[in-house]
């Protein structure tokens, strides 16, 4: 039997660092919530839904490591940042209840969920999906991995981002709509979670726009920091 090649190169693998070890964490799927503090809902223009979370998605090739340079985007006039919480899976849960969502969890990191905020307000405006404004190059990036047995399960502390120093985010995880257990226990009902899926867990207030040569810093209470600078439009 004749061995099987591929036309073209398979992509490469996304993988995160892991704190404090030289292993890596391959990323499988990246879904995150949108609205889930109260105060931003409000600043996007909306009421925040109490009753279920609600998910959008990024391609595992939308991930860029902190530390990194990326450019500033194609198609876009209005490039905004979101510093979250992410979540890190590390065994599979399907259908688990909130009390047991936690095991099932790797471990923790900061995140900043990157956005065309135009090109995502226009397909909103139109009912459509918010794949032009969310799943693009670089637009999900991330810090090293902190695991659940160094950290525990993060359920209050800052969360923050500063802009070339100013600080533009400031909240506590506390302040989260839906937390962590709760968000894993709703994906769970429509996904067989497994490890390698990220959850971005939303973000809070004061998210706004980015220009060529900004500098991005964000930090979670207990976590560290994330860092990103912006670079010119390619």
């Amino acid at each position: 039997m004749r061995t099987k090649t591929y036309r073209f190169p398979p992509p490469p693998v996304s993988a995160v660092a892991i704190a404090g070890s030289t292993e890596l964490y391959a990323i499988n799927r990246i879904f995150c919530v949108g609205r889930n503090y109260e105060a931003h809902a409000k600043e996007m223009g909306f009421v925040a839904d109490r009753e279920a979370p609600f998910y959008f998605t990024k391609a595992p090739a939308a991930f860029a490591a902190s530390g990194a340079t990326v450019p500033y985007p194609p198609g876009t006039g209005n490039f905004h940042y979101e510093m979250e919480l992410v979540v890190a899976m590390g065994a599979p849960a399907f259908r688990v209840t909130a009390d047991a969502a936690l095991a099932a969890i790797f471990g923790y990191g900061c995140g900043l969920d990157m956005t065309r905020r135009d090109l995502q307000i226009a397909s909103r405006d139109k009912g459509r999906p918010w794949s032009l404004g969310k799943d693009f190059e670089s637009a999900a990036i991330l810090a090293p991995l902190v695991p659940a047995k160094e950290c525990g399960h993060p359920s209050r502390g800052a969360i923050a981002l500063q802009v070339n120093g100013v600080t533009r985010q400031q909240a506590d995880l506390s302040m989260m709509i839906h937390p962590v257990a709760s968000i894993v226990a709703d994906l769970s009902k429509y996904y067989h979670l497994q490890a390698g899926d990220v959850i971005y867990t939303g973000t809070p207030e004061g998210v706004s726009a980015l220009k060529a040569g900004d500098r991005v810093v964000g930090s979670i209470e207990g976590l560290g920091e994330i860092h990103l600078a912006i670079g010119p439009a390619e």
